[in-house]
């Protein structure tokens, strides 16, 4: 038996459950990892209210964990009980105290990486990864939009945009996230709350608009961010803290300027086992190279999950967020 967190039914917080649950034992080409911690992510909101489906109920939550291999499956040979290892996969299930994922998605840990900073920069490092580096390849020439910038995502693009050599303008919503954002290497910070985005960006840029914008909000900004985008700009909506954007009509991408919109995800630039390490692979030498740092702003213990989603639903949190597993 261990402990885990549960779901039984979409919902709120409250529908979070700490309990004893069954130690599963990994099936063919799976590992079954002993987690030390877990990294908070905006996907397990989506997850625990079901707007993201779970294949079963009840599930467990979290998709992002650092620990030890603790058992292996039939077929497995490129691990071994007590290595280190850190995961971003599915299915939910990283809040707790033992995981089983698949083989192939498991990155080995270097040991000067410690398995709080790294349940801490997996997800949110790779996703700043694949879009400065892939869905829009950023050049130092360049002016870029980033949303929610004293986010855990946030700040990570504003250090690897600063490291690109491009202008960041960022959105945040007090004195205290633009702070964080200027330090973390955004040029202008804009406090969406006092003043106008749109207008900001087209006094910064000289009325000519930003090359991308990278939008993990939704319904709140997503007109303003065709608004704040030159001709044939292109916007990269990744998430939706704020809610679906809804009755999009295509025709306001024509009316902006000929814009491009996509709507992107990690797991499909780290679809095959080359590109999970190369994108990893990245991340690690930035980090290394003391280009990017992605503190542990936040941590609370696995029994008190359910707290830390309240804080990040509310906007309490700033940069990354992890759960401490005893």
């Amino acid at each position: 038996m261990a402990f885990a967190i549960q779901c039984d039914r979409p919902g709120g917080p409250e529908v979070m459950q700490y309990r004893r649950v069954e130690l599963r034992d990994p099936g063919p080409e799976e590992v079954r990892v002993r987690v030390h911690a877990a990294g908070l992510n905006y996907i397990d909101v989506y997850h625990r209210t079901g707007y993201y489906p779970v294949p079963d109920l009840p599930t467990g939550l979290g998709v992002e964990g650092a620990g030890v291999v603790d058992a292996v499956g039939e077929g497995v040979t490129q691990w071994v009980a007590g290595d280190r290892v850190v995961y971003v996969a599915g299915p939910p299930g990283a809040y707790a105290q033992f995981h089983v994922v698949a083989a192939d998605r498991l990155i080995r840990l270097p040991e000067d990486i410690d398995f709080e900073q790294a349940a801490a920069m997996m997800l949110k490092g790779m996703t700043a990864r694949y879009l400065l580096r892939q869905t829009y390849p950023v050049s130092s020439k360049e002016t870029i939009l980033v949303h929610a910038a004293a986010g855990g995502v946030g700040l990570i693009m504003c250090q690897w945009a600063r490291h690109l050599g491009a202008t960041v303008i960022g959105t945040v919503g007090s004195e205290e996230k633009a702070t964080l954002a200027r330090e973390a290497g955004c040029d202008y910070p804009v406090l969406y709350r006092k003043e106008s985005v749109v207008d900001r960006v087209r006094e910064i840029t000289d009325g000519a608009g930003v090359s991308v914008v990278y939008d993990s909000v939704g319904r709140d900004t997503f007109l303003d961010s065709l608004a704040c985008l030159r001709p044939r700009g292109l916007m990269v909506s990744f998430g939706q803290s704020s809610g679906a954007v809804e009755g999009f009509d295509p025709v306001l991408l024509s009316r902006n300027g000929s814009l491009f919109l996509t709507r992107a995800s990690l797991f499909d630039y780290v679809g095959t086992r080359e590109e999970l390490e190369e994108n990893a692979g990245e991340l690690f030498d930035v980090i290394r190279g003391g280009n990017v740092t992605i503190p542990v702003r936040q941590r609370f213990s696995l029994e008190d999950a359910a707290d830390a989603h309240r804080a990040l639903e509310s906007r309490k949190t700033t940069g990354s967020t992890i759960l401490f597993v005893q």
